[in-house]
Order: C-alpha cells, then structure tokens, then sequence
C-alpha cells in the first residue's frame, strides 16, 4: 500500500565532488590539489609526478571534461 504521507526524494542531478575528481584523474593522472564547484562546473586542481599543475572543468551535470589546462609550475 502506499502511503501519500511518506517524503519522496529526488534524484541527485549532475556528479558528485568525488565522482568529479575520478573524472579528472582517470585523463589527468597526479595529486589532487584542490577541488572546487562553481556555477555549473568542478573546478579540480592537480599536479602531476613530473611537477606540472593542471586545472581540469568538468561539467557538474553531464561529468564531461571541459577544458585541461596546464600552468606552469
């Protein structure tokens, strides 16, 4: 029997913080630095073993990488 008295929940949209980083380092191998959400993108910071630090945006709702970009160390 259901019960119209019971809380129903939505799907979480978009990807997890941690689902993010995996994202990231699956293409961009390293460290992680710093992970941070802004508007509708995760903005993951990493450094490789080589030294060189990379920023990766991953879309917060699809998980599609959008831009790898490398600074200088």
């Amino acid at each position: 029997m259901l019960s119209l008295n019971m809380p129903v929940h939505a799907a979480p949209e978009g990807i997890s913080k941690q689902q993010a980083v995996s994202i990231a380092t699956q293409k961009y191998p390293g460290r992680v630095l710093a992970v941070k959400k802004k508007a509708n993108d995760y903005k993951v910071k990493i450094i490789s073993d080589s030294g060189k630090v990379q920023v990766i945006r991953i879309d917060a709702k699809s998980g599609e990488i959008k831009r790898g970009s490398k600074q200088k160390q």
